[in-house]
Parts: C-alpha cells; sequence; structure tokens
C-alpha cells in the first residue's frame, strides 16, 4: 500500500493532477466508481493506491495538508470532488506568509494534531 502525502501549494496542485491521472490509467471515474467492473479483475494493482469502501467506490490512499484553505478548497470543489475522503483534505485558516518561523511555530503547531 502507497499513501501519498501532498503538503503546500505546489505538493497539492501535483498531486491532484497526479490522482486524475491514476483514475485515467486505472479506470476509476471522479465520483471513485469503477468505468468497468471488468477492470478490477484485470488491474488489482490500483489497491496500491486506492482503498474500496463499502459501498464499491475506490478512495486515494492520500492526504492534502496546507495552512491556507484556497488551494485544499480547489480539490475540494474540483472535478474529483467526490473522489477523495473529507477528512483527508486537511486545511488551515491562514498562511505562513512565506515565513518559516511563523509556519513552525505559530500556525503549524494549531493543525499538526489534525495531520497526525
Amino acid at each position: 500500500e502507497v499513501i501519498s502525502l501532498h503538503i503546500g501549494q505546489a505538493g497539492i496542485q501535483v498531486g491532484n493532477a497526479c490522482w486524475e491521472l491514476f483514475c485515467l490509467e486505472h479506470g476509476i471515474v471522479p465520483d471513485g466508481a469503477l468505468a468497468d467492473e471488468e477492470q478490477k479483475m484485470q488491474d488489482e494493482a490500483f489497491n496500491t493506491f486506492f482503498r474500496e469502501t463499502g459501498s464499491g467506490k475506490f478512495v486515494p490512499r492520500a492526504a492534502f495538508i496546507d495552512l491556507e484553505p484556497t488551494v485544499v478548497d480547489e480539490v475540494r470543489t474540483g472535478t474529483y470532488r467526490q473522489l477523495f475522503h473529507p477528512s483527508y483534505l486537511i486545511s488551515g485558516k491562514e498562511d505562513s506568509a512565506n515565513n518559516f518561523i511563523r509556519g513552525h511555530y505559530t500556525i503549524g503547531r494549531t493543525i499538526i494534531d489534525l495531520v497526525l
């Protein structure tokens, strides 16, 4: 099993594009369902990247994390919004304004418990 962590603006944007590609490669539509049920029999490898829910949908083994909510909100409202589990889309209320100390010692401390 592979768990992907997409952190910060660049990580989230690259991650969103990667998961779109993974879905296309494995025949998973934007709501998490398989486009073709036979695909499941032929390609068991997608269980490495996706977790099957009780309702038969597939959810990426990934977390999207950022202090600033705008980029995570793009995932929450994008084409693949139904694909991701809401508890794996983690965002704070404000960014660190490109200040490491602020992000590490103040704002980052408020979100670390959600991430772990």
